[in-house]
């Protein structure tokens, strides 16, 4: 399997493959792969010729140097990774910073009005400006016909989808199911980082957005909000950074249930230093 270190043999290689009804895919990662990464190439796979994934830790999401330090690295074990799913369809494209930035790493700067005001967006300013950054320089250089996210960080989905849409970007955007832990922890390459007694807690955070969907039929929405902050206030492992019930759409969040609406809920929560998130479709 070859690994591409600069666009310019990525695009060369792309180029050289193309026929009639070629079809290409993409998976953007940061590396660190876990089955959940594995999802997404094969759905990828299923639906296109050849799939590229990029493994670059991009310092423009980050909001703190000490979170980008620790960001997990193993570009060798990624490789092996992906080499069980296909070693001949899959162009892995393991870029140096000067290769996506120049010499200026900078973010531009995006409009994504309600979707952005929110969550993620309130608790890491600027983050979604370097998510979009990153996305959209990989995604003009490899110009794929799909490209595959997760849904488990479904407010960056619903930006990227804003993103394409506002450059004009020819691609269509496929949002695949959360992948989960044996416990119910939706599977992050920062799960590795936490210790025996602190994966064995983090089952909490699905079970919790699973019982506000059981509540959500019942329930008015702020006693909901009432009891999941009780359940992250009595266990003294975890730091409750937000909750909440949005539109499906507008990530707007709301106070009462509304027929013919479509609601999710999200959770982000730390333990033991470690930021984890997460979301259910509430419908």
């Amino acid at each position: 399997m070859l690994v591409y270190k600069t666009k310019v043999d990525l695009v060369n290689r792309i180029n050289n493959l193309m026929q009639p009804d070629f079809s290409l895919g993409f998976v953007p990662t940061m590396g660190a792969l876990h089955q959940g990464h594995l999802s997404l190439v094969k759905s990828a796979l299923s639906n296109n010729n050849f799939v590229v994934v990029s493994i670059f830790v991009n310092p423009t999401q980050f909001n703190s140097t000490s979170d980008l330090s620790k960001y997990p690295r193993s570009l060798a074990q990624d490789i092996k990774i992906l080499e069980t799913v296909s070693k001949d369809k899959i162009l892995i494209y393991a870029p140096e910073i000067e290769d996506l930035y120049g010499s200026k790493v900078k973010s531009e700067s995006f409009n994504f009005r309600e979707l952005e005001s929110t969550m993620e967006g309130n608790s890491r300013p600027g983050h979604f400006d370097g998510v979009g950054t990153i996305v959209k320089r990989l995604l003009q250089i490899v110009n794929p016909n799909t490209a595959y996210f997760g849904e488990k960080d479904f407010q960056q989905l619903l930006i990227i989808k804003k993103m394409v849409e506002a450059e004009g970007l020819q691609v269509k955007i496929i949002g695949c199911p959360t992948e989960r832990e044996p416990n119910g922890l939706a599977m992050s390459s920062r799960n590795s980082r936490l210790s025996p007694e602190e994966y064995h807690e983090s089952a909490m955070i699905y079970e919790i957005l699973k019982t506000v969907k059981q509540k959500l039929n019942s329930d008015g929405i702020p006693s909901i909000y009432d009891w999941v902050l009780k359940r992250f206030n009595n266990n003294p492992l975890f730091e409750l950074d937000y909750f909440q019930i949005s539109d499906i759409e507008s990530l707007v969040p709301v106070k009462e249930k509304l027929p013919n609406k479509k609601y999710r809920a999200f959770i982000a929560a730390y333990i033991g230093g470690v930021r984890l998130i997460d979301n259910i479709d509430l419908n």
